[in-house]
This record gives structure tokens, C-alpha cells and sequence, in this order.
């Protein structure tokens, strides 16, 4: 099932909102893995860029965490306070 997307936003954002929400809904609980960036192009129909910017932006936002050669995972749900420098 493709989500729709509204197009007069910002995608990314839009994709990013999304695994956030089922992060803080416990689809996707602490140490889960999230979608890879193939995975989400398929599933939003989007570019594997615009996936990656939504990754990436997650990841800044410290609720995801990359393994080289393994993939993303959760690394705390939105409402946790943020990780220590």
C-alpha cells in the first residue's frame, strides 16, 4: 500500500514524519530496524534520493542510528530525551 503523499510539500518530510510516527507508535520499537532506502522508494514511490534525505534527516534528529552494511535502526522513540553528546 502506497501512502499518499501530498506534493505540494516537501516529500522527504513528509516520508521522515512518517517513520517518525511509527516510531512513537511502537511499529518500529527501539533497536528495530527501519526501512532501507530501496524499501521506502518502493513503498512511497519516491527516488531513492528523496528516501535517503528523509534517513538522513532522522538520523540528525538522532531517532535513527546506521550500521554500515546492516542498515538503520531505531535509536530512541520521539518523546525519549536525546541522546548526550
Amino acid at each position: 500500500m502506497t501512502p499518499d503523499l501530498d506534493r505540494t510539500r516537501p516529500v522527504w518530510r513528509q516520508v521522515a514524519a512518517a517513520i517518525a510516527d511509527r516510531i512513537a507508535d511502537g511499529q518500529y520499537p527501539v533497536g528495530a530496524r527501519v526501512p532501507s532506502v530501496v524499501e521506502l522508494s518502493a513503498e512511497f514511490g519516491i527516488a531513492a534520493s528523496t528516501a535517503q534525505k528523509a534517513l538522513s534527516h532522522l538520523k540528525a534528529e538522532g531517532l535513527i542510528r546506521a550500521e554500515v552494511g546492516l542498515g538503520s535502526f531505531v535509536a530512541r522513540r520521539p518523546e525519549d530525551t536525546p541522546p548526550s553528546p
